[in-house]
């Protein structure tokens, strides 16, 4: 199993820590370092910071939101990072929530699978470079079409000038929903779940799919080295409530649902309602302490060391493990590499 270092989003203010960390990663044995964005800062800029730095660790984006970019747009960022970093860059996409596409990047948020779908074929069609790129859409047509209103009927096909490093850049999609899920295994190279528990195999049924050997299923997990477990839940507990509260809309809101699906239908209602009803320190102890420890590795050394083993005997790939703390990235690989 690998470990990766995940750097997320800035929060109110710029983290300029971001080489120091992924140098100590890579000292360290670390396979990868990964960003996020939100409506903070974007994911691909910090990698190519990174990139410039370090001279082994692999760049990940984890997750590239859909919305904030054409699939043209995707394509040639991934393929430039991929080019500067010498084949070190992994593509992860998913398509957020229609609160921050519809509200932030002004896109309807529309049918996700066939948006992330139809992307998927278009950055593939782009990298290969057998010829001039045409999709009938129809969420991206290309050409944009000539009877389209406010369309001046001068596009034609485009075939991309540079031939990229490796026209086979690694595609991870982050999905919690079923069919999200398949489309991973169907047509990417990676799946990046959320909310996984290793000991409970049956919530992700992956009986159906054939995982091949280089096929990566890379989790988040919250890693608290600490006595008190209950206690060190805590910023666990902070973190799902935003999430399941806050990250959607009360009517839809994709983490709650995948939080009902792992029995705790009941629980995450009433953490949501807490939250949007402005009680978010109620809606941070409503989290169930099983649900919260069951995902993440909380604990003094020894009791991680032994859940690690769940992880081990699980179809994970790579823990993706907070990078805001060199202490604990030292102690986890000392543990798991």
């Amino acid at each position: 199993m690998k470990l990766g270092a995940q750097y997320g989003y800035w929060a109110k203010k710029p983290q300029l820590d971001i080489i120091p960390t992924a140098l100590e990663a890579e000292k360290l044995g670390f396979d990868s370092i990964w960003t996020g964005e939100s409506y903070s800062s974007d994911a691909f800029t910090p990698l190519a910071w990174v990139g410039s730095h370090a001279k082994k660790i692999k760049l990940v984006t984890g997750i590239a939101q859909l919305g904030a970019r054409t699939p043209a747009s995707l394509a040639m960022q991934a393929m430039t990072l991929d080019g500067l970093s010498g084949g070190r860059f992994s593509l992860g996409i998913g398509v957020s929530g229609p609160q921050v596409i519809e509200g932030w990047y002004g896109q309807p948020f529309g049918k996700p699978l066939s948006r992330t779908r139809e992307t998927i074929r278009i950055l593939r069609e782009i990298w290969e470079r057998e010829n001039p790129v045409k999709s009938e859409g129809p969420i991206y047509p290309l050409p944009y079409p000539r009877e389209a209103q406010n369309s001046w009927g001068l596009g034609k096909s485009l075939k991309l000038i540079t031939e990229p490093l490796r026209p086979d850049i690694p595609i991870l999609l982050g999905a919690e929903g079923p069919k999200n899920i398949a489309l991973a295994f169907e047509m990417c190279q990676g799946w990046i779940p959320l909310y996984y528990s290793p000991g409970r195999s049956d919530i992700f049924d992956l009986s159906n799919f054939e995982i091949s050997p280089n096929f990566e299923i890379a989790v988040n997990v919250t890693v608290n080295i600490c006595d008190d477990i209950e206690e060190g839940l805590l910023p666990q507990k902070a973190i799902l409530a935003f999430y399941i509260g806050g990250m959607g809309a009360q009517e839809r809101n994709f983490h709650t649902e995948l939080m009902g699906r792992m029995g705790y239908e009941k629980e995450a209602k009433n953490i949501q309602n807490l939250f949007l009803n402005g009680k978010r320190n109620e809606a941070i102890l409503a989290v169930p302490t099983a649900f919260a420890d069951e995902i993440s590795l909380v604990g003094p050394k020894e009791r991680i060391a032994e859940k690690l083993a769940l992880w081990e005997d699980s179809p994970v790939t790579t823990l993706i493990l907070g990078a805001n703390d060199l202490s604990t990235l030292r102690t986890m690989a000392e543990l798991v590499l």
